[in-house]
């Protein structure tokens, strides 16, 4: 049986594109796709033709998607539209590149969620997520919110520390779509969505794209800009008889520990040497969750952990430094990615990290997983 160990280091990510995220109802997912595709390739320098190697994401074809490309690859894979894939498609290509299936492989996430008012949940979904009434995940959030609140004391002024650390990120960000400051009282006083979240803890919905290029890290040193290192990765699923059941395990804490953990150990680094923290934020409270089952802060006191500006540019642990999925644009993780991703090869301007050298990544959902970056 492989050691994880032996394949960390051993992948690297040589090229990042997007499209600008906002509201393009002329044009479908392949079209946003191909647009994130080719900034990509210009980012790595990449010949098309190399690409041998294809994953999709929220995108309806694989097929169509390969067509409208031109490229014809060797390995492909196609994921379900949901926010926990993006690092679980990371990992499966990183593999397949180990295991020598493809040398070069695009991954593509494609959302049009904007321009077709798609509803995360309601009468989108009826029964998603529990057949008692809870048809949203913001619903679900929102009932675990209420309960790390009655259980460790946790307010909403200190949840209100996330939405204002990201949006100041946001403000830093040209290519964000909100970038209007925000304050805590501004999040006290925005109008409830289900109680005790409100409209400033939601995610966006917006139409955009987004592509990473994976290869060995031997073949990245051929390109044009320095690699950035897969160095370690973790995951843990969580599976229940009752989907709200997964809402209900302890704010998802061992799952995000035991994920943390594996990453950690396989680059063989600790906290002291996370120099930003990229956290799939669909709802503010998720980053409370994600902090402690890291282990930046013992269970519970994530809220006390968060107060002063620890998330924030210049804190402890600088978090979603291109706003996040709260203020930057809703890429369901993947757009987290290509931020560590530039922010390990010093390419953020005003949200530029200090001597960035290493990037934890996470997503604490039912399907958990944490990427360590690395700079190359």
């Amino acid at each position: 049986m492989t050691d994880l160990k032996d394949l960390s280091d051993k992948i690297a990510v040589i090229g990042v594109g997007n499209t600008k995220y906002g509201n393009f109802p002329h044009i479908d997912e392949y079209g946003l796709a191909a647009q994130a595709f080719r900034s990509a390739l210009d980012d790595s320098g990449l010949e098309k033709s190399k690409v041998d190697g294809m994953l999709v994401c929220r995108i309806p074809s694989y097929a169509r998607m390969g067509e409208v490309l031109g490229i014809n690859p060797r390995w492909s894979l196609t994921l379900p539209p949901h926010g926990r894939m993006s690092a679980m498609g990371i990992v499966e290509a990183a593999t397949a590149i180990a295991a020598g299936h493809a040398d070069y492989v695009a991954l593509m996430y494609a959302n049009i969620g904007r321009s077709r008012r798609v509803n995360y949940g309601g009468d989108e979904s009826p029964g998603t997520w529990d057949p008692w009434g809870f048809t949203s995940p913001g619903a679900a959030h929102a009932m675990m919110f209420r309960r790390h609140m009655e259980k460790f004391g946790t307010t909403t002024r200190q949840l209100a520390e996330v939405s204002v650390a990201v949006r100041y990120h946001a403000c830093l960000n040209p290519d964000a779509v909100m970038r209007n400051p925000i304050t805590i009282e501004d999040h006290e006083s925005a109008r409830f969505i289900t109680a005790p979240l409100r409209l400033l803890d939601y995610c966006l919905i917006n139409d955009g794209a987004v592509c990473l290029i994976l290869t060995s890290a031997e073949r990245a040193r051929d390109f044009k800009k320095p690699p950035v290192l897969i160095s370690g990765f973790g995951g843990q699923e969580t599976f229940s008889p009752s989907s709200i059941a997964n809402f209900d395990m302890d704010f998802w804490h061992p799952a995000v520990k035991a994920s943390g953990e594996q990453a950690r150990g396989m680059a063989g680094v600790t906290h002291d040497d996370i120099d930003a923290l990229m956290c799939y934020d669909n709802f503010s409270p998720t980053v409370l969750f994600s902090l402690e089952g890291l282990g930046f802060c013992p269970q519970g006191e994530a809220g006390r952990f968060v107060e002063g500006g620890t998330l924030s540019l210049g804190g402890k642990l600088p978090t979603n430094t291109d706003g996040g999925h709260l203020s930057n644009s809703y890429m369901q993780g993947w757009g987290l990615n290509v931020e560590a991703v530039r922010q390990l090869r010093g390419e953020c301007g005003a949200r530029q990290v200090p001597d960035c050298e290493v990037v934890q990544y996470v997503q604490a959902t039912p399907c958990t997983r944490s990427i360590i970056y690395t700079r190359g």
